[in-house]
């Protein structure tokens, strides 16, 4: 099945992050919440500036009218139908016979006219300067914009700071699992919040809680299974060992083969419990040297009694377990013959070996999740011929991961089954090629 094609991302990885989500609500609300406070400030101070200005207006316009009727001087500030009187305004006075105001611009100024009908169909007006106003309305909305985003910037750094406090302690808790994820069953939170039962616990605390329980629930579990496996695989021991000497005495024979047989898998299947106790309490301690890896995997090879191919590309010398390296190289090739089909081949190029070999290849859940504990490899055609407890390859990741390697399990485009081993490098680390190239090792060299 074919995976769908990938959709590229339109924003970079870290705009996802809470920290930078919760700058761009804070920053975004706080400028809807100024912008709307701003205009509604600018709109009343306005409003009551041009009401104040339009009563200063029909004051003056009062006394004007009555200074008309009476015959005297008008003042600076009135006149009669002035050529520069808003026509809207003219209009409204004249044909309706009604008093009016307008703020509209004089000479490049904004101006409160007031207005009121004479006799003759003629205008009165009454016009005052309002440049004093609106110079004060614009130094406001000035005001208003400095004062917003001064409060934006505290608004903006007082919320990322208490949201970086948030995120910390979630970083700390994502850490956390990360470690519980690859084996480290002693890592905690210990968020304060969730220990001090007086302090009130938020969402944070809550799951760093629920995480350590968790990890505690698991590693009680765990160890108990651990000391079960040891008890168990500790007590089989002694009458294994009785059983096996008393299948010694018994009379050659085919019976007695498949006796000695029997005896023999239940003593190995029990050593194996033993060594994944071990690793799974991580008890093991890799006892490191340096060794030229080519000679040692060669040696590996010998040790399994097979035929199997070993071609040395680039040869290094790294500092490891040569014990351990053994065991899991020999882990490796035997589960490729038994799983696998010939011809096998094991690959050194550096500081990785890869055992290749041509048959059904790893099952999709070994890929996914990796080696499991009594779970075969066994499926397929082979199914009815192959059998194991799957322990060899969990042995081998966890010898693995007592060197510091990676054991990496993959299949090959072609058919068959790659185990891939990738060590660290060590202090010696000087490499060079090997002109002989391939050598085979079978069972005549043991």
């Amino acid at each position: 099945m074919s995976t769908p094609p990938s959709q590229p991302r339109l924003l970079p990885a870290w705009t996802a992050t809470l920290y930078w989500k919760s700058a761009v609500f804070i920053t975004l609300m706080c400028c809807l919440l100024a912008v709307v406070l701003g205009i509604l400030v600018h709109v009343l101070v306005g409003r009551q500036t041009q009401d104040r200005a339009r009563s200063t207006a029909l004051a003056e316009l009062d006394r004007a009218v009555a200074a008309y009727r009476a015959g005297e001087p008008l003042g600076r500030n009135a006149s009669v139908d002035p050529p520069d009187l808003p026509a809207p305004l003219r209009e409204m006075t004249v044909n309706h016979d009604e008093r009016a105001t307008q703020l509209a611009d004089h000479g490049g100024h904004p101006t409160m006219w007031a207005t009121a009908p004479v006799t003759g169909r003629k205008a009165l007006a009454v016009r005052l300067d309002y440049s004093t106003q609106a110079a004060a309305l614009s130094d406001l909305d000035q005001a208003i914009t400095g004062s917003s985003a001064a409060a934006i910037g505290i608004t903006l750094g007082a919320g990322l700071i208490s949201v970086s406090r948030i995120t910390r302690r979630l970083h700390r808790t994502a850490q956390v699992a990360r470690r519980i994820s690859t084996g480290d069953l002693d890592a905690r939170v210990n968020d304060p919040r969730a220990q001090n039962p007086d302090r009130a616990k938020d969402e944070a605390a809550a799951v760093a809680a629920a995480l350590d329980a968790m990890a505690a629930s698991l590693q009680a579990k765990l160890h108990r299974e651990q000391r079960f496996t040891a008890d168990v695989s500790h007590e089989l021991r002694t009458p294994l060992a009785g059983l096996h000497a008393a299948a010694e005495l018994l009379p050659a024979g085919r019976p007695t083969e498949m006796v000695r047989d029997r005896v023999q898998t239940l003593r190995q299947l029990t050593e194996d419990l033993l060594e994944i106790s071990r690793l799974d309490a991580q008890a093991e301690r890799a006892d490191l040297d340096v060794h030229r890896l080519g000679p040692l995997a060669e040696r590996a090879v010998r040790a399994t009694g097979t035929t199997t191919e070993v071609s040395v590309v680039r040869d290094v010398c790294v500092e490891t377990d040569r014990r351990r390296l053994e065991r899991v190289l020999g882990n490796l090739v035997a589960n490729a013959h038994k799983h696998g089909r010939e011809p096998v081949a094991v690959t050194v190029d550096a500081h990785v070996i890869t055992v290749r070999d041509h048959g059904d290849g790893y099952p999709s859940y070994l890929l996914d999740q990796g080696p499991q504990r009594f779970r075969s490899q066994s499926g397929g055609s082979e199914a009815g011929k192959r059998t194991g407890h799957g322990l060899g390859l969990t042995i081998a990741t966890g010898q693995a991961h007592v060197l510091g390697a990676t054991l990496r399990f993959s299949n090959a485009p072609d058919g068959g089954a790659v185990a891939e081993l990738r060590l660290p490098p060590g202090p010696a680390d000087q490499s060079e090629p090997t002109p002989s190239g391939t050598n085979e090792h079978g069972s005549e060299h043991d």
